[in-house]
């Protein structure tokens, strides 16, 4: 069985991977216990991102990442640690709170509305706006995801699990999200529909200034795009280093990346 224990050491302290200066993070989670009931899955985890970075929480199933994810926006209980949105405590406020504050979480189901149609959805996660400032968003969002616009009479249930994913992002930009909790958002799609979703919608999230914390069991596809990358072992932060220092190293990239580790370095 492979523990935290059996991994090598890494750096700590996150540097942006981008070739960005360090920044102070967007979000910032500490000691982070979690779990369901009394039985915790977290063990005292520590993730932070920065604006216009993507940072990645990978590790082998039942490792407890969706319930980290899950933690930082009250739809896990959070026996202890703390969230920060920058400088700002936001540590056990409901979901809604977090929304006004810029956070937004993503699910890996249930993200659309899909018996209306692309506009009223984007128009749904505005709803809280002025009309001016609905419309303002709406153009904003639009620029980030051009894709969207010639399907905006279409009804969501008609649009491709790739599709979907985009509108449900675009849908939390409308209330103007500046960091983003994606859990699993390639769950069930092709390989070619997941590099759309990772290269091309998750990348553009990051493009735009957006902070990114990503869920992600396709772990080689989520390196590829990210800033820096957290291996989750048992509930444990096993590893926290730059993601393309991580894919380059062979002592431990065939666990996470589809293989298993040399019998002799496994316990």
């Amino acid at each position: 069985m492979l523990t935290a224990s059996t991994l090598p050491e890494a750096p700590s302290d996150p540097v942006a991977g981008n070739g960005l200066e360090p920044s102070r993070p967007a979000l910032r989670a500490t000691s982070i216990v979690a779990g369901y009931g009394d039985l915790p899955i977290v063990h005292g985890a520590d993730v932070e991102v920065g604006g216009g970075q993507i940072a990645a929480v990978i590790g082998p199933n039942g490792a407890g990442k969706s319930t980290l994810l899950k933690a930082l926006v009250g739809a896990a209980r959070l026996m202890s640690g703390q969230v920060f949105l920058g400088e700002t405590d936001v540590t056990g406020r409901p979901l809604e709170h977090l929304a006004r504050h810029g956070l937004a979480y993503i699910p890996q189901n249930g993200d659309t509305f899909d018996a209306l149609r692309v506009r009223e959805n984007l128009d749904l996660g505005g709803y809280l706006l002025p009309r001016a400032e609905r419309a303002r968003r709406m153009e904003e969002t639009l620029s980030i995801f051009p894709a969207l616009k010639p399907m905006m009479k279409r009804f969501a249930a008609t649009l491709s699990g790739g599709e979907r994913k985009m509108l449900a992002v675009a849908r939390t930009l409308m209330l103007g999200a500046s960091v983003l909790l994606l859990d699993e958002p390639t769950a069930g799609l092709s390989p070619e529909l997941t590099a759309r979703v990772l290269d091309e919608q998750v990348a553009a999230l990051a493009r735009h200034g957006k902070a990114v914390l990503i869920v992600e069991q396709k772990a080689e596809a989520a390196l590829a795009i990210s800033d820096w990358a957290y291996v989750l072992v048992a509930g444990n932060v096993a590893i926290s280093m730059p993601a393309a220092e991580l894919r380059s190293r062979s002592d431990i990239g065939e666990v996470f990346l589809g293989g298993s580790l040399p019998e002799t370095k496994a316990t």
